[in-house]
């Protein structure tokens, strides 16, 4: 069964079912996975690399097609843009496929979705493409803004006005370099649960170097002695030790949210942002079943997975609510040693791991997220108690969701700034903000996802 598949038309009908809205939905990829989970490792991988491809380079898939073809993008029919892009990204970035079979079965698709009258501007443009890709005239960053904003833009598949933002941010230098990173492909970063004895996890271990017919690659990371990469896992929920909760998906700069937080044994902790629940239930590991982890997101949905994650890790300590953090709760005043404040962001620290961010939000966006950050802040800070901790963190590269923030804190709310250069690993410590309390990571600087972390301890 699994031979008669067309692996393809399984990508095209990801990014159709995508473009049926005007946003993108990042769950469509994994529900498309999940559907054809009985598919070898080898065409699932085939069917993410496409379509998770075509998303993630989308504007410099579309600027090739527009060297080469006298339609312009605007007045293509949908179905044929999907099909030139999916044959473009075989061409230009898939090196397992020969170009002529590129063309071929894209041709092929056209075909089988009816579009009779058009195989020959397919065939015509992506041979094109094929005999002339290594003369493409790609822009020139030249010295002016304005070039280098088309350039970044079409070189590394970034709308411009992130092109912009980032330009002006970091230089023209360090913007090539986060973008590259973005680019890359990258294992997946998981944390090991302390609930498991070292026996036990040596055991999983062994068995995880088996799954996946040995081709699994795993890492030890070098910056938190829990944590691990591992490369070519196939499906992660297979892999031994998942069921058993013996490890979590989550970044290593997502885990220095608790590593600074250090908490200490009997706390409470309060997660007013959850979902999917990693800093909660890192929470609850560090707390080893005592104390307790508030855990909350604005859905039930989002509470559902929460409680997902909570069941299959064994934590006993954790409570799952449902509540939208922009509304106050007075039962929970005073009550938390440590407030955790997640907040919901633009998610540009993580554009590489999720590309479909960059085609989800705008500049106008941003700017509405850092009012929302604020009015949430507003509404839960006097959750901590008097001397308790409060973690301010996002995903997110922009100064106005997190130094301004970080400053707007300090001016409106009873908190004052907590050194952190002792709670971080490797050379984070030599952070020159740590020490007014926080940390804002460039996306592969230290080898993980962007984002920005700041601590505050309440006044008494």
């Amino acid at each position: 069964m699994a031979g008669k598949i067309n692996e393809r038309r399984i990508a095209y009908d990801i990014l159709s079912e995508m473009g049926k809205s005007e946003s993108y939905k990042k769950s469509v990829i994994k529900l498309a996975l999940d559907k054809y989970d009985y598919l070898e490792a080898k065409q699932k991988s085939f069917i993410k690399y496409l379509a998770g491809g075509v998303i993630e380079r989308q504007i410099t898939l579309d600027y090739i097609i527009g060297c080469f073809s006298k339609t312009p993008i605007k007045k293509m029919a949908k179905p044929i843009l999907y099909i030139l892009r999916m044959g473009v990204y075989q061409i230009m970035y898939m090196d397992a496929v020969p170009d002529s079979a590129a063309v071929n079965e894209s041709v092929k698709l056209t075909q089988q979705l009816h579009f009779m009258g058009l195989k020959g501007f397919v065939n015509g443009v992506l041979r094109n493409v094929s005999r002339k890709k290594d003369k493409i005239q790609w822009p020139d960053p030249g010295e002016s803004v304005e070039s280098r904003i088309s350039y970044l833009s079409v070189k590394y598949s970034q709308p411009e006005w992130i092109a912009s933002m980032f330009l002006s941010e970091f230089g023209f230098k360090k913007t090539t370099e986060i973008f590259s990173f973005f680019l890359k492909t990258r294992p997946i970063t998981v944390r090991f649960s302390s609930r498991f004895s070292s026996e036990e996890l040596r055991s999983i271990l062994a068995k995880m170097k088996k799954a996946n017919n040995g081709n699994i690659e795993m890492r030890p990371s070098t910056l938190l002695h829990y944590a691990m990469d591992l490369s070519h896992t196939d499906n992660i929920r297979y892999l031994p030790g998942f069921e058993e909760g013996a490890f979590m998906v989550q970044d290593i700069s997502s885990m220095l949210v608790t590593e600074i937080a250090d908490l200490k044994k009997g706390e409470t902790v309060i997660d007013v942002c959850a979902a999917p629940g990693g800093k909660s239930l890192h929470a609850a590991d560090v707390l080893g079943g005592t104390g307790k982890v508030i855990s909350r997101d604005i859905s039930e949905n989002k509470c559902i997975l929460i409680r997902d994650n909570v069941k299959r890790m064994g934590y006993t300590n954790v409570t799952v609510e449902e509540h939208d953090a922009s509304k106050h709760d007075e039962t929970l005043e005073n009550m938390a040693d440590v407030l955790y404040c997640d907040l919901p962001c633009s998610g540009l620290g993580v554009i590489g791991r999720k590309p479909d961010i960059k085609m989800n939000t705008d500049l106008r966006s941003v700017m509405n997220l850092q009012q929302t950050q604020r009015k949430i802040l507003n509404n839960v800070w006097n959750y901590v108690k008097p001397g308790g901790i409060l973690i301010y963190s996002t995903c997110t590269l922009t100064t106005m969701e997190n130094e301004d923030n970080y400053k707007w804190i300090l001016e409106n709310l009873p908190f004052t700034a907590v050194d952190i250069s002792d709670r971080l690993p490797g050379k984070m410590k030599e952070t020159e903000t740590a020490k007014k309390g926080y940390i804002r990571i460039i996306p592969g600087e230290f080898g993980t996802d962007g984002f920005f972390i700041a601590k505050f301890k309440r006044n008494e």
